[in-house]
């Protein structure tokens, strides 16, 4: 196999930039071959726009029994992603989903065990671990140059969002439409980079999530949580779509010393000597190790989805390794599920979680949900992935 047929499910925002970048050919080794939407009129144009050549597809059952592909990329909305990967790897298709990788827990796993079953190729869109500066934070991290981490703190509030965007479209943060708000749409990428960059998986959470504080939502708009990891060292995580201006700093602090990312530089405050070392040893009172400021230098291009989609497309032709193995999406999903499953019980959680309990909760969160939102534009119930 020299090219692999493509087909790609959602033509939201996303999904469209995905079908251009497809459709151009900028993805060596894949080839574009169908589409499926509900919406007509966005077919139409997608097909239209390049070239005519489109298998059109209106119905997600036809599109996997008919289109003449051997993979797909899922940019459907967030609920759908583990149903509609399910499907595909029993048509026996590779898949690149949309982050994030579901909505809970308890269909994202049996998403990972069919495709372990299935042996297709599966990645998740994690565009931001193609960034030559979380992958250098990576390294250094895990290479033990910072020592045992400590502490993490990210502040990402650069997320503003006004009221006119909720407003767009009916199913835009509610329970049902999109399962949650800035954790599930927006930050699922920090998330992810959080425990990628430092190899940590919190064991406990206790967090506070604030519905509607600065929008007229029903899910959470404003976040800060608190992690405890295994090692002892703590963390925190705070997200907002109604600050502004907003930030974005990641801070990890170890026995080494301390890591800063901001304004796209790496900044390394590393100590001369171990922080353990140093009190254990020190006799004068006042003091503390000393610490070099250490710009690294960053090498290397960002290509973000496209990126992504290459090292899909060459894992599937060349049997290279992914950069984002699908099967990690539960990961970040995990951390979203238990902030939220803790502000809703008011109280500390374990991860792994409960992903019943979880599941429950949410359906009862859907269920009891009477929300009205004023519409300022057009309602468009549509596949797309959302950012």
């Amino acid at each position: 196999m020299t090219k692999v047929k493509i087909g790609v499910i959602g033509l939201g925002n996303m999904g469209s930039s995905h079908v251009s970048q497809l459709a151009s050919g900028l993805v060596k080794g894949g080839q574009l071959t169908a589409v499926c939407d509900f919406n007509e009129d966005r077919l139409k144009a997608a097909n239209e726009k390049n070239g005519g050549q489109l298998a059109c597809f209106t119905d997600p059952d036809t599109f996997f029994n008919q289109a003449d592909i051997k993979a797909v990329l899922i940019a459907a909305p967030h609920y759908d992603h583990p149903t509609l990967a399910e499907q595909a790897f029993q048509k026996g298709l590779h898949v690149l989903i949309e982050k994030p990788a579901g909505v809970y827990t308890k269909n994202v796993q049996r998403m990972n065990e069919a495709a372990a079953e299935s042996g297709k190729v599966f990645s998740i869109m994690y565009n931001q671990r193609t960034n030559p500066l979380y992958q250098k934070l990576r390294q250094l991290i895990q290479s033990g140059e910072l020592g045992e981490i400590k502490r993490t703190n990210w502040i990402i509030t650069d997320w503003y969002r006004s009221q006119s965007y909720y407003d767009s479209s009916e199913w835009r943060a509610t329970w049902e439409g999109e399962g949650g708000g800035v954790l599930l749409n927006q930050s699922p990428h920090q998330l992810d980079l959080w425990q990628w960059t430092t190899g940590l998986m919190p064991k406990r959470v206790h967090a506070f999530c604030h519905f509607g504080r600065y929008h007229n939502i029903e899910v959470e708009d404003d976040v800060t949580a608190y992690v405890e990891y295994e090692n002892g060292a703590t963390g925190v995580f705070i997200t907002s779509t109604g600050e502004a201006p907003g930030t974005n700093r990641f801070e990890i602090i170890g026995d080494r010393g301390k890591i800063v990312v901001e304004n796209d530089q790496l900044i390394f405050y590393r100590l001369t000597q171990s922080e353990r070392e140093f009190n254990a040893t020190y006799t004068g009172g006042f003091g503390e190790p000393e610490h070099w400021k250490i710009e690294i230098p960053i090498k290397g291009e960002n290509t973000q989805h496209l990126g992504i989609m290459q090292n899909w497309v060459d894992a599937i032709l060349k049997d290279i390794p992914l950069l984002a193995p699908g099967e990690e999406g539960i990961k970040g999903l995990e951390i979203s599920n238990a902030i939220y499953l803790s502000a809703w019980l008011k109280e500390s959680v374990e991860i792994p979680i409960d992903s019943d309990l979880f599941y429950k909760t949410l359906q009862e969160k859907i269920k009891a949900s009477n929300f009205v939102k004023a519409k300022s534009g057009n309602v468009v119930l549509s596949v797309e992935g959302t950012h």
